[in-house]
């Protein structure tokens, strides 16, 4: 689920040694309070990681945000700077990452901290309610297929149409790829077709891979569904050197066979979100073309009801809380 907060700064003795933060008031998140100064990695935590807020006080030290300013925090924290990932400049593969709603509190609450090197800039034009989705789900689909090496008019699959997936055949198709959507059961087909694909293939019927061969093998195959088993089924449908980009995590391991990848030289890789900058160009980039997540919102005194919902897959398909003060 996604919301939206505030960032600001408390202050208690535990917290010197700690990097500066800021403090974000929560627009749109759970009924839970953050309410102390917890990052030992203890438990109790307050979840959540597609948080938007405004600034409400800034820790000593912080510079370049204000103030009042909308921003973000996503899936990623903040990373360390000073492990080897980081000084290659690999800033989402930090070591010592800290994971927003894990490693420290998260958005489902009504103010948060943050540190400043994981805070996302929220543009004018794209509301909260919009962008809190868009920094999790978004970020993952929008930098996995700017990254993939495929060229406008190349074939592309989404496999999974669901709150990854919704997004990434929006992107896909702006991004000017001929889309293929893929989905179990016909239902969806309406709806991949509304946001931009150009052919469906149910799962259901006959062999999901011949049938992207059918079309000339896909260049790329984003795999959004948690479903490590569909996964593995849809390999021979890529076209020579395809590769399949994996952003759902199927508990499961992906079936695959040498001679699929030698004789086809193709290739399975992950996508794990992205960078703060990142962020902000998945934003820039929606806002540009249009591309808006579907959400339900429920306000903070369901939270309850809206978490429920997301976890027996009824959701349609981010689930935002909402404060009063959300925009």
């Amino acid at each position: 689920m996604a919301s939206q907060a505030g960032v600001g700064r408390k202050t208690c003795p535990s917290q010197r040694r700690i990097p500066p933060h800021v403090r974000n008031p929560l627009n749109e998140t759970a009924k839970t309070r953050i309410s102390g100064c917890r990052y030992s990695g203890g438990y109790p935590r307050v979840p959540g990681h597609e948080v938007v807020g405004k600034i409400d006080a800034l820790g000593q030290g912080v510079s370049g945000w204000k103030i009042g300013q909308r921003v973000g925090v996503g899936f990623l924290g903040g990373h360390c700077g000073q492990c080897q990932s980081c000084r290659r400049g690999d800033f989402v593969n930090c070591t010592n990452q800290p994971v927003s709603g894990a490693h420290f509190d998260g958005g489902y609450a009504e103010v948060m901290m943050a540190f400043p090197n994981g805070l996302v800039a929220i543009p004018e034009g794209l509301s909260s309610v919009e962008a809190a989705p868009l920094l999790c789900a978004g970020i993952t689909t929008f930098n996995a297929l700017r990254r993939s090496g495929a060229i406008p008019g190349e074939l592309v699959a989404i496999l999974g149409i669901g709150g990854l997936g919704h997004l990434g055949v929006q992107f896909a198709s702006h991004m000017g790829f001929k889309v293929v959507a893929i989905a179990r059961g016909d239902e969806k087909e309406q709806l991949a077709k509304k946001l931009g694909a150009h052919h469906y293939i149910d799962s259901n019927i006959g062999d999901p891979a011949a049938a992207l061969k059918a079309l000339g093998g896909a260049k790329v195959i984003l795999a959004t569904a948690s479903d490590s088993k569909a996964m593995s089924a849809i390999m021979g449908g890529l076209a020579t050197r395809g590769r399949m980009i994996v952003v759902g995590a199927g508990a499961e391991a992906i079936q695959v066979s040498p001679f699929q990848l030698l004789f086809s030289s193709v290739g399975i890789e992950g996508a794990l979100t992205g960078t703060p900058i990142d962020n902000e160009d998945t934003l820039g980039f929606s806002l540009l073309k249009g591309i808006k997540p579907m959400i339900e919102t429920f306000p903070l005194e369901k939270a309850e009801e809206g978490y429920r919902k997301m976890m027996s897959n009824k959701a349609r398909f981010r689930i935002v809380l909402t404060m009063e003060t959300s925009a």
